[in-house]
């Protein structure tokens, strides 16, 4: 198997993902926040609040500001970026993102996009 397989994890079916609603997964190691925001449209991100460290991001509620789609944190209500992990409202935090595609119904999981500050 190819490195370039090898990066991309299945983490579950699509049907299994509710619109507008988070999931958690692991994936790489890792625990995302899994994000269904439109018809095959998934986001992932670390599921770790950079403000106090809990698991809950999967819990955050999520929305479009100036056509950017985001979480807020459900403790703290920041709001971050579904696409890069930066934070909206604080320029110097952000959460791990990670690449994400859809195949035959599948989420896989890729590379992680930007490094937390």
């Amino acid at each position: 198997m190819s490195s370039r397989v090898a990066e991309w994890q299945p983490v579950c079916r699509l049907e299994e993902l509710r619109l507008g609603c988070g999931a958690v997964a692991l994936a790489h190691g890792q625990a995302l926040a899994l994000f269904r925001m439109g018809p095959d449209v998934v986001y992932a991100v670390g599921n770790h609040d950079p403000f106090d460290h809990a698991p809950t991001m999967n819990r955050g509620v999520v929305g479009v500001r100036d056509g950017v789609p985001f979480v807020g944190s459900p403790r703290h209500g920041h709001a971050f970026d579904l696409r890069t992990g930066r934070c909206l409202d604080d320029e110097h935090v952000a959460v791990p993102a990670y690449a994400v595609q859809v195949v035959d119904g599948v989420v896989h999981v890729g590379r992680r996009l930007l490094d937390a500050a």
